[in-house]
């Protein structure tokens, strides 16, 4: 897929997404009540009171106080890696999904309808019968292209088709300038992998020794399943080609640099830096032959790697171009290979036992292809109105209190805040749904092709990117569909969205106590807010621009907090030996840091004055706490977990409950956490950011 995804809560994104207004002046608090009228969906007010476990302590582990229980009676379904708070809203959401593919499907709609296109797909996908007897010549085609390529150059136009889903060393995507967010700019990246990471590549650890040579067997068996012949010595050759690639990759947690990341040249020097490479071939193709102008991302990897593509044998490209055109398509060919897939990168790679039922595959194919004609009858049916404008509310709040806090920063510069306020103000606020819907006219969609459709799909995503190059960017767009569990902000629109999806309980509950929904949703916002202030989001100002607005002793300030949580997350081991990478997850932190520190104010600031109710034993700075804990609740199986950790920009949940309550001195007075519990870090050494 050529498509940019969001993957994680708060990941900082710079792909092509955007914006509804809100006002940019900080309003007024909103007042809480002590309790809202109506019933809370979890609880009395909120809180799952018995998911935790007394007999540890807060202080000494405060992830397991509150979930220890919950934890141990929900264990992860045979079909998921992880089981949590997220995933539970997810699984959820698929089945309101699929009640809508139901319903409109009951009566047959007009032909090019977005109803009717709706249930082609999800028939198309589902009819295994069909597919069945399809065998391979759906993807025949492309296997016959590749193989007919007789030049390098030609085996580049095959392969960057949007509609052919294999790999090159070099991808293009088209994006958001970063250094000029009212226009659109093509952006080269290093790529090629099969898997997640060069650190799967270059690790001698026993793990990942066993994991490169089940992914050479995978690789012989997909290709012996397509009728492809020699599949043992062709698997050792692409895990070697794969491996050169890798070792010309920049580690992932270098990648997260926006300054190092941004590199503009010229066609002409473009064409230099990647002599050896068929760029004009590669751009003819993607349909960007008249571009002139490029964003280069990681600048001293590109010769590298165009060097390898001219000096590795054709033949050699062949066979990888070959297994990555049946990889991508295999969810959508008969069962055999579907399954051969599914093996690899389902149960060795991340350790899910059970594939997925076939509806909700397709389901999500669904949501990547038609997501926001889905996602207008799913708003329809599941977001009410007023809980935008609760939402709303929240966020003011959060907003005020943000800029409270910078207000009282001892390590900023006062000309420094000025602007850090104006860019605070300057948040646009997204929530629930967009506010105009992608038009799908143009894309055909039919009940009996199912690797057509998504070959289709690809492409008109494509086209419909490529064609915005040179135009007014779309700042009313979303990153996100709204039946999507999750939340995001983007630096280049200086803008925070929020699905409608994660807009429930145990997020947010228009019906629980205030301080569940500050410690929970109000912890979210934060934490995107944050991304605007952390170690790169900070490196936009308040129009989206890319430019340095600190003073230097603003950066060597910052840069010394940062560093400190880095060193604390970089202490936390997930499984025996394997400790986080402090400096790849450390935006997240910080996001996570700032936020929920924020929306502790925010929530102090709801009060109007007023003491917080005592409810059920507990204050209303605990249930703050316990909410945010609540939120994160979340098994992983060993294998997504060592992922997680190894190439992840998001802390593992039990770290992003720890690692933040920790630096918060109101935690240590609401538990009466002692300096004898593990968790406690003297006042001197808890970071505090924002």
């Amino acid at each position: 897929m050529h498509r940019r995804h969001f993957l994680g809560l708060g990941a900082s994104t710079l792909a092509f997404s955007a914006v509804a207004g809100c006002a940019n002046t900080i309003a007024a608090p909103t007042p809480a009540a002590a309790a809202p009228a109506g019933r809370a969906a979890i609880g009395a007010f909120g809180l799952d009171l018995d998911a935790g476990d007394a007999t540890i302590r807060a202080g000494d582990n405060f992830y397991q106080h509150c979930s220890a229980t919950w934890l141990k009676n929900n264990p992860i379904p045979a079909d998921r890696t992880r089981w949590g708070t997220f995933d539970k809203l997810a699984a959820k959401a698929e089945e309101d999904v699929r009640k809508i593919v139901e319903d409109l499907s009951a009566t047959p709609a007009p032909a090019g309808t977005v109803a009717r296109k709706i249930g082609d797909f999800f028939r198309a996908y589902m009819d295994e019968a069909a597919i069945e007897a399809a065998g391979l010549s759906p993807v025949q085609g492309d296997i016959a292209a590749i193989a007919a390529v007789r030049t390098h150059a030609d085996l580049v136009r095959v392969a960057a088709n949007p509609e052919v889903p294999t790999r090159l060393p070099l991808a293009a995507f088209v994006s958001l300038d970063q250094k000029n967010p009212d226009r659109y700019v093509t952006t080269l990246t290093h790529a090629g992998l099969g898997l997640p990471e060069r650190e799967y590549y270059l690790k001698t650890d026993e793990k990942s020794v066993e994991l490169r040579t089940k992914y050479v067997a995978h690789i012989e068996r997909l290709l012996t399943l397509a009728g492809q012949t020699d599949g043992a010595a062709k698997a050792r050759r692409i895990l070697a080609v794969e491996t050169e690639i890798a070792q010309r990759h920049w580690a992932v947690a270098d990648r997260r640099d926006r300054d190092r990341t941004y590199n503009r040249r010229t066609r002409a020097e473009l064409s230099t830096l990647v002599a050896g490479f068929p760029l004009d071939a590669a751009l003819q193709s993607l349909g960007l032959t008249d571009q002139q102008e490029f964003v280069v991302r990681e600048l001293d990897a590109m010769p590298k790697l165009a060097t390898l593509f001219a000096a590795t044998p054709l033949d050699t490209w062949k066979e990888y171009a070959t297994y990555h055109v049946i990889a991508g398509h295999a969810p959508l060919l008969p069962k055999a290979l579907s399954d051969e897939a599914f093996d690899f990168y389902g149960r060795t790679l991340n350790g899910q036992p059970q594939q997925r039922d076939r509806w909700k595959r397709a389901v999500d194919a669904l949501n990547d292809a038609l997501g926001e004609a889905v996602g207008e009858v799913y708003v329809q049916r599941t977001f009410p109105p007023e809980a935008k404008a609760k939402m709303l509310d929240l966020v003011e709040n959060v907003r005020r209190a943000y800029a409270l806090r910078i207000d009282g920063l001892a390590w900023m510069t006062p000309a420094t805040k000025v602007v850090a306020r104006e860019k605070l103000a300057a948040f646009r606020v997204k929530i629930g749904y967009p506010d105009k819907w992608r038009d799908y006219s143009s894309l055909d969609i039919r009940a009996d092709d199912p690797v057509g459709n998504a070959r289709r799909a690809d492409r008109y995503a494509w086209n419909r990117i490529v064609s915005r190059v040179n135009q007014p960017t779309d700042r009313d767009e979303w990153g996100m569909t709204p039946q999507t569990v999750n939340a995001y902000y983007n630096p280049v629109f200086n803008e925070i969205v929020f699905p409608a999806a994660i807009l429930q309980p145990p997020f947010f509950d228009p019906h629980a106590d205030p301080a569940v929904n500050y410690g929970a949703i109000g912890g979210v916002i934060g934490h995107e807010m944050g991304h605007g202030f952390d170690d790169q989001g900070s490196k936009s100002d308040a129009k989206g621009v890319l430019r340095t607005w600190w003073s230097e002793a603003d950066v060597a300030a910052f840069k010394g907090l940062t560093d400190r949580l880095a060193a604390q997350y970089a202490g936390f081991e997930a499984l025996p030996g394997l400790k986080l990478n402090g400096r790849l997850t450390l935006g997240e932190n910080i996001g996570d840091n700032g936020g929920l520190s924020v929306a502790l104010n925010a929530y102090q600031i709801s009060l109007g004055g007023k003491p917080a109710p005592v409810l059920a034993g507990t204050t209303g700075e605990q249930r703050f706490f316990l909410a945010w804990a609540q939120v994160w609740r979340t098994q992983y199986r060993e294998e997504r977990l060592r992922n997680q950790v190894q190439v992840g920009p998001h802390s593992p949940p039990e770290f992003r409950v720890n690692g933040t309550v920790r630096n918060m001195d109101a935690w240590y007075t609401a538990f009466n956490v002692a300096p004898t519990d593990k968790l406690y870090l003297p006042p001197e050494q808890r970071v505090k950011i924002w």
